[in-house]
């Protein structure tokens, strides 16, 4: 009979999202369970070690997982008085590649601190997420005015005319401005300003392509191979569009469900920087489309799960850290598939949580972090 009463307590219990935490766990083991199955060999051939890609990754996610629960124990607005700091720092190591710069497959983009690689980049965007929500707060409601916007838009100029011409590096370029935007666009209830924007850019970019793909031979021709190679790889099968091709043929070939995890051929030797880049064809390759269609589905389940945190945020701040993140993740996955598939100019951007790079995971977890700070000041009530 008194298994039959109920007490009810109300109580104020910080919410904690585990769904999140549970897709973020699989896609980081499922990550180096690729890694290792596209590097081993090439680890075999340069290093004498199947494992050695692997193994700095993992010490990678240990240390990003480290500082995930380091950063979500913190009350997010911490940061905010850390957002000045950060910029100036994420610009001060880009600036440190200009003479310390280490050259990697044709691309000075790293430096080396206490013996550690580091790629300033991903810095830089988790830097542009701390400030852009730091002056958008600041503004409120101005932010809605088109000085508030010019203003807020123009912080991530000086990072992103720094990722471009000192590392070259135009995925990560589009990404800290694509960020920022976002997080505008969010901030803003006045869209008109956003939509005439998006207008220019797609307008722009289709003329320089029509201009290159009409006069190939062109000075701007000649400087955008890449966009002719996206206009027709096959034709540049023997030079630059070659990584392009072996992308395609290792997706074409695995099919539906693909031909066995480990399986692949491509990454052999024939694909470039299979581990990098590139990682998404070969789990086409191996897993096929539907393999394929897993890997988005997982990233558009952590991206939901951010969207009820944003929505549920306590203040604004909240809510944009929130959004960068978002807009870190959901830009970086479209631009890897759609230069995977050459769906766009292949630019060199990485799988977020699959691809291989240190610097990479440890920012991205630390962003993952500031979004479960946000997560635990969201209090549940008339918890049962």
């Amino acid at each position: 009979m008194a298994n039959r009463f109920i007490f009810r307590k109300k109580s104020r219990v910080r919410y904690f999202d585990y769904t999140m935490l549970l897709t973020l766990i699989i896609l980081l083991v499922f990550g180096l369970v690729m890694l290792y199955s596209v590097s081993s060999y090439d680890g075999s051939v340069q290093f004498n070690d199947p494992a050695y890609y692997l193994r700095k990754q993992a010490i990678s996610t240990v240390l990003g997982l480290a500082v995930m629960f380091g950063v979500m124990m913190v009350p997010y607005h911490f940061f905010e008085r850390l957002a000045g700091w950060a910029y100036v720092i994420a610009l001060a190591l880009l600036g440190l590649v200009i003479k310390f710069g280490v050259m990697k497959n044709g691309a000075k983009r790293w430096i080396y601190v206490f013996g550690i690689s580091i790629q300033p980049a991903e810095i830089a965007k988790l830097a542009i997420i701390l400030m852009v929500s730091y002056i958008a707060v600041r503004l409120g409601k101005q932010i809605a005015t088109w000085k508030g916007f010019l203003i807020t838009m123009g912080v991530s100029l000086p990072m992103v005319a720094a990722i471009y011409f000192i590392t070259s590096n135009l995925s990560s370029a589009i990404i800290v401005f694509g960020i920022t935007f976002l997080m505008c666009f969010v901030a803003s209830p006045d869209y008109l300003k956003f939509i005439l924007m998006t207008l220019v850019i797609v307008a722009v970019a289709a003329a320089v392509v029509y201009f290159i793909a009409t006069h190939p031979d062109s000075d701007l021709g000649v400087r955008s191979t890449r966009i002719l190679i996206w206009l027709d790889p096959e034709k540049y099968a023997s030079g630059k569009g070659y990584q392009t091709l072996q992308a395609l043929y290792a997706i074409g070939s695995g099919g539906i469900f693909g031909k066995g995890i480990g399986q692949s051929m491509q990454k052999l030797g024939f694909l470039p920087e299979a581990q990098n880049d590139m990682i998404f064809s070969i789990i086409c390759e191996e897993l096929g489309f539907f393999g394929g269609l897993c890997v988005i589905a997982l990233f558009l389940l952590l991206l939901w799960r951010c969207v009820l945190t944003a929505n549920s945020a306590k203040d604004m701040y909240g809510a944009l850290l929130t959004v960068g993140f978002i807009g870190h993740i959901a830009i970086q996955v479209i631009l890897n598939i759609a230069v995977v598939t050459n769906t766009i100019p292949n630019t060199g951007i990485s799988l977020p949580f699959i691809s291989y790079g240190g610097s990479s995971v440890v920012s991205l977890l630390f962003e993952v972090g500031l979004v479960f700070s946000v997560q635990r000041s969201i209090m549940i009530k008339d918890y049962v």
